[in-house]
């Protein structure tokens, strides 16, 4: 079965789902056209099947498609930028020495 995604406003929180239930999530702030990403869980019984990663990109994706800036404050978040260089733009100026590849 396909992941879902969605943006839990509500609950202020990207979500993945698999077979109906959540399987990880992503906890943010919004403040206008920033949005901090916080925090990120996966459930342990799908940890090490690249769910995580797919949550961030979905999100990473969703905010980019809404010309949102972010700051990764979650270090998985920051992680997964700093592999991932397409989504460098997207990051608060200020912010961007933490995702930054050094070297």
């Amino acid at each position: 079965m396909e992941p879902e995604f969605r943006d839990n406003r509500d609950g202020s929180r990207y979500e993945i789902l698999l077979d109906g239930s959540v399987a990880g999530f992503i906890d943010y702030r919004a403040s206008g056209d920033l949005v901090e990403l916080l925090h990120t869980e996966v459930d342990s019984a799908y940890e090490g099947r690249g769910v995580g990663g797919r949550l961030a990109r979905s999100a990473l994706d969703d905010l980019r498609g809404r010309a949102r800036t972010t700051v990764p404050t979650c270090p998985f978040i920051a992680g997964y930028i700093r592999r991932h260089p397409e989504y460098l733009p997207m990051v608060a100026s200020s912010h961007r020495c933490f995702v930054e590849e050094s070297g």
